[in-house]
C-alpha cells in the first residue's frame, strides 16, 4: 500500500508542475513561497506524528476511501482545465470560470509536502526539527519555479503540455480509485445480474442524442440565418 502511495505522491508533484508550466515564472515564486511557509508552519504537527500513527492512517479504509474521493476531484479540475485551455487556444472566447481553473494549482500538494517532511522528520532522528523544516522549505521554494521552467523548457508546445497534464491526471484518478486495502478496491463494482433492459435504454438514449448532436451540427448555421 506505502508504494502506491509513494507513486501516487510522485505523480501529484509531476502533475501539479505541469500545471505550474503554465503561469509566469514570478507566479510561481510566489507560488513556491506559500508552500516553504506551509512546511515551516506544518512543523508543530509533524513533530507529533509517529510512523505508527502514519501507517495506521494509510491502513484505515474509510481514509483512503476519502482520499480517492479528493483526487477523483482533484482530477476532474484538472480535466475541466485542459479542455477550456485547448478551447481558448482555437479561438474561443476565454471566459471567467476558466480563468479560477488557470489559477487553481494543486491542493494536493500540501498534503504530499506534509507527508515529505514527517518521512524527513522519521528519517534524519537526532536533527534539529527546524533544521528539517527550514531545508525542506528552501528546497521547496527553489524547486516549485525551477522545475515549472524546466518543464517549459523540455516540452516547449503548449499543447503537448496540455496533453501530458491531462494524461497524468487521469493516471492519478486511476491510482485514487485502485487504492486497496486487503486486498478490497476501495470502489468495487457492484453485483448483479445482467439488465438487457437498461442496457437497451442507454444504447436508445446514446442513438438519440447523437443523431441531435449530428442534426444540430448541420443544420444549425440555418437556424441563426433565420434569426
Amino acid at each position: 500500500m506505502e508504494i502506491i502511495i509513494q507513486i501516487l505522491i510522485l505523480f501529484i508533484i509531476i502533475n501539479t508542475i505541469l500545471k505550474l508550466s503554465f503561469w509566469k515564472w514570478w507566479q510561481t515564486v510566489i507560488f513556491g513561497a506559500i508552500c516553504a511557509i506551509f512546511v515551516i508552519w506544518a512543523q508543530q504537527y509533524a513533530i507529533v506524528q509517529s510512523k505508527t500513527q502514519l501507517h495506521d492512517y494509510l491502513s484505515n479504509r474509510q481514509a483512503l476511501q476519502d482520499m480517492a474521493v479528493l483526487i477523483t476531484v482533484e482530477s476532474a479540475i484538472c480535466f475541466a482545465f485542459c479542455f477550456a485551455a485547448l478551447m481558448t487556444m482555437f479561438g474561443k472566447k476565454k471566459k471567467h470560470w476558466v480563468r479560477l481553473l488557470y489559477w487553481y494549482p494543486s491542493l494536493l500538494l500540501f498534503p504530499v509536502l506534509f507527508y515529505m517532511l514527517t518521512q524527513a522528520i522519521f528519517s534524519l532522528s537526532g536533527t534539529n526539527f527546524n533544521t528539517i523544516a527550514y531545508t525542506i522549505a528552501g528546497i521547496t521554494f527553489v524547486v516549485i519555479p525551477a522545475a515549472s521552467c524546466g518543464m517549459k523548457l523540455f516540452i516547449p508546445e503548449k499543447e503537448l503540455r496540455l496533453e501530458v497534464h491531462f494524461l497524468v491526471s487521469l493516471f492519478v484518478a486511476i491510482l485514487g480509485l485502485l487504492t486497496t486495502v486487503n486486498g478490497n478496491v476501495t470502489y468495487t463494482a457492484a453485483k448483479e445480474p445482467l439488465n438487457i433492459r437498461a442496457i437497451l435504454y442507454s444504447i436508445g438514449l446514446f442513438v438519440v442524442l447523437f443523431a441531435i448532436g449530428y442534426i444540430w451540427n448541420k443544420y444549425k448555421w440555418k437556424f441563426k440565418k433565420f434569426k
